[in-house]
Formats: structure tokens, C-alpha cells, sequence
């Protein structure tokens, strides 16, 4: 059990952006977010999955709709607070502990600011291990669970209640929803027990990506570059180094879709890479061949600093580090590579785990 300061959320906004493979949100909206709510309602104790009661109701908060709206519709207290009284309303239990949905720049600390206001705990752990850009894409999903309660609420108080039949018709849903009110929202869903909570969230990403925020800000003049001990840590892979180039960018369907090109540097001098996304980045190419692809984790960091650059931040003439890491276990089934691997974008491949295809890109190098 814990507190969550003012210097752990500054923290907590960097590593989650490199979970959060480019998506969840701009972490600096979650990052002010979160330290506003404290300043005014007071701190956060941080709980895990061990402390958690069977009997407790966890919920998890999150937004919802394209990174490049929410920066220009920043949430208010009001809009936070109304989809999770709406849903305790709804449901007739009172919120015990609130948890992120996933690990993301914004989405892991919505729900900070909501525990603030509501002088509740949040759960170390979150149902993605990473960000993903729709509903279903959760290990609740994963496990057989599904949302039968979802509130969505917007900046003018409008509140939406759905009872969808599962996950895929509450990303359906609750998009059309979003989308009519302006390309955000706030929503809950999901609710469950601390019993269920303990089968299906994936424990601990909440310290991790403080841990990880840590290194990347702390360790800047350390031997060992930070981007180089942040990929040890997350047994994970350097895919390519180079320069943005070409960035096409849509708001189509609620999302943020497109495709960055990179010319290489250094060691990749004379090498091209694509990153496709979809709020999120999903498929890494080199030399037009995959060298990683959802569910397993990619990101954009900074070369110089290791700082983590969103879909939405990302600028032509930035020099840049791709890494990528495995994902959790549970990604790695037939029922997570179905619900989030790379056919289901309609990318032309079967899932081929990141570490093989790192072993063959090095073998022809």
C-alpha cells in the first residue's frame, strides 16, 4: 500500500506513454489532469491486486475516441465524475477501488484524478498491459467477461448508459456514441469484482511504468544509455533508428489511422522503416518485411533523451528510436491474437512473435 506523489505521477505519465505504443491519449493532459485532482481533493493510495477483497467493486475510467481530439477537448471534473455515478446508479454498488482500463499516456491517469475526487484507491494493474484502440481489446474479454454496463459521458453532461450484448458491440456502440459527441468521451465499463479482478488484470503496470518514467528522467547521464537499460528491463528489442520522413494522418471512424516513414541513421543508414497505427502503433516495417506487430508493443522514443513521442506527436525531422517489447502472455493465446493481432486490423500477416522475427531480421542483415 502507497501514496502516489506529485513526482510519482510525472512518472507515471512518461513510462506510461511507452507502453502505451504511441496511443492512450497526450500524457501531459493526464499528467495535469491527475495533479489537479490531488492538489484539490488530496493524495491517491495505490493498491494491488494482494490487498484487494473479493467483495470489493473495481471499475475501471478511461476516455475514449482519437488522441488528436481529446487535445483539444480537455476533460473537466464535471465530465469525469458523471459516467462513474452514472454506472454506480446504474448498477446499485458503490465504487471501491477504480482502476486503468489500460496503460496509456492519458488512460492511466484519468483514473488517478477520478480516485482523487471520489477519495478511493486505484488498483496497480490495468487489462491491456499496453493500449489498444477499441473496447474488446481487454483481458476481461480475453477471459469471457463481458461489459454489461457501460456509461459514456461528454463536456456538455450528456450521459449514455448501454447494456451491449459484449465487447464487440460495446466498441460499436460506445464509438457511435463518442463520435456523436464530438470524438471523445469519458467512459466506465467493465465493472467487476476484486475476484475477477485478480483472474484477468494484469498486475503491477502502474509501478512499472513509474519505474520506467523514472529511468528515462532520472538517468539521462548515465553510462549506459537509458533508452538501452529501459529495453533490458522490458526484455525488449531496438528495431531501427532514423528520421520521420513522411507522416499521413486521418481522423477516420473515431480513431487516429495513418503511417509514419523513416529514413535510417547510423547502423540503419540506407534502410526505410513504416510504422502503421491506429491510435496506437501496430505494425512495424523494415525494408518492407515485419519486424513487429500488435499484440506485442512498439514505440517512438526521442534518440537523444529516450522520451516517448505519441502518434499524434510525432514530427517530421525528429530523429528517433523504434524499440518493441513482448506482450503479456495472455496476448500471446489464440483468443488474444484473434481479438488484436494483425489480421484483425486487415494487415496481411499471421502474428509471428516479436522475438522470432527479430532473430530473422538479424540473420539477414
Amino acid at each position: 500500500m502507497r501514496w502516489l506523489t506529485e513526482e510519482d505521477i510525472e512518472h507515471v505519465a512518461v513510462g506510461a506513454t511507452v507502453l502505451g505504443t504511441g496511443g492512450g491519449g497526450d500524457p501531459y493532459i493526464g499528467k495535469m489532469m491527475a495533479l489537479s485532482a490531488i492538489k484539490k481533493y488530496g493524495p491517491v493510495q495505490v493498491i494491488t491486486l494482494d490487498e484487494l477483497t473479493d467483495d470489493q467493486w473495481v471499475l475501471p475510467a478511461s476516455g475514449m475516441g482519437s488522441p488528436s481530439v481529446l487535445v483539444e477537448k480537455i476533460p473537466s471534473f464535471e465530465q469525469l465524475e458523471a459516467p462513474l455515478k452514472a454506472f454506480e446508479n446504474a448498477c446499485g454498488r458503490k465504487t471501491d477501488v477504480v482502476m486503468p482500463i489500460e496503460i496509456g499516456g492519458v488512460n492511466s491517469l484519468i483514473p488517478v484524478a477520478v480516485a482523487a475526487m471520489n477519495n478511493i484507491p486505484i488498483l496497480d494493474g490495468d487489462a491491456m498491459g499496453r493500449a489498444f484502440p477499441e473496447a474488446q481489446m481487454v483481458t476481461f474479454h480475453l477471459d469471457g467477461l463481458k461489459p454489461e454496463l457501460v456509461t459514456i459521458g461528454d463536456e456538455q453532461g450528456n450521459v449514455v448508459t448501454i447494456q451491449p450484448a459484449d465487447g464487440y458491440w460495446s466498441e460499436k456502440l460506445s464509438r457511435n456514441v463518442t463520435i456523436s459527441m464530438g470524438g471523445s468521451s469519458i467512459v466506465c465499463d467493465y465493472g467487476i469484482t476484486g475476484k475477477q479482478a485478480k483472474e484477468s488484470v494484469i498486475p503491477g503496470t502502474l509501478s512499472l511504468a513509474q519505474e520506467i518514467g523514472t529511468l528515462l528522467k532520472e538517468q539521462r547521464q548515465a553510462e549506459v544509455h537509458p533508452i538501452t537499460q529501459m529495453v533490458k528491463k522490458l526484455n525488449g528489442y531496438l528495431l531501427f533508428k532514423g528520421k520521420a520522413m513522411l507522416i499521413q494522418r486521418k481522423i477516420e471512424g473515431g480513431f487516429t489511422r495513418g503511417e509514419a516513414n523513416f529514413d535510417g541513421i547510423d547502423f540503419f543508414q540506407g534502410k526505410g522503416c513504416k510504422l502503421h497505427f491506429q491510435n496506437e502503433h501496430l505494425l512495424a516495417e523494415v525494408e518492407g518485411k515485419p519486424v513487429a506487430m500488435a499484440p506485442d508493443l512498439i514505440a517512438v522514443l526521442d534518440e537523444e533523451t529516450g522520451m516517448p513521442i505519441t502518434t499524434e506527436g510525432l514530427k517530421y525531422g525528429a530523429r528517433v528510436a523504434i524499440v518493441a517489447f513482448p506482450a503479456n502472455e495472455k496476448w500471446r493465446t489464440d483468443i488474444g491474437i484473434k481479438t488484436a493481432g494483425p489480421r484483425y486490423f486487415k494487415y496481411p500477416y499471421d502474428y509471428i512473435p516479436l522475438e522470432t522475427l527479430v532473430k530473422e531480421q538479424r540473420a539477414n542483415d
